[in-house]
């Protein structure tokens, strides 16, 4: 059974959730293509939400919820490099 599994091993789905006025406060016009290419990968789902409920964070730095867990960076730079290792690790 190890075998078929190994064979037949799907991808694990990396589930991104912004806020779209986070996104609007730290994302820079010059990221937004190396984030498209990134969350254009078939191994990535995003969703955009208007509001997370997570406003105190939100005003202080950039932000995603990946997998159902919370992540914060300095920018959304920084952010784009911890996304790309956690897909890494998926």
């Amino acid at each position: 059974m190890k075998i078929l599994s190994t064979l037949f091993k799907k991808d694990k789905k990396l589930n991104i959730e912004f806020c779209e006025k986070n996104l609007d406060r730290f994302l820079k016009e010059e990221q937004v293509e190396e984030y498209g290419a990134f969350l254009s990968k078939k191994n990535v789902l995003h969703k955009e939400y208007s509001c997370q409920s997570h406003c105190e964070k939100c005003r202080l730095s950039p932000y995603a919820i990946v997998n159902g867990e919370y992540i914060a960076a300095d920018s959304y730079a920084e952010l784009l490099e911890m996304l790309k290792q956690t897909s890494e690790q998926n």
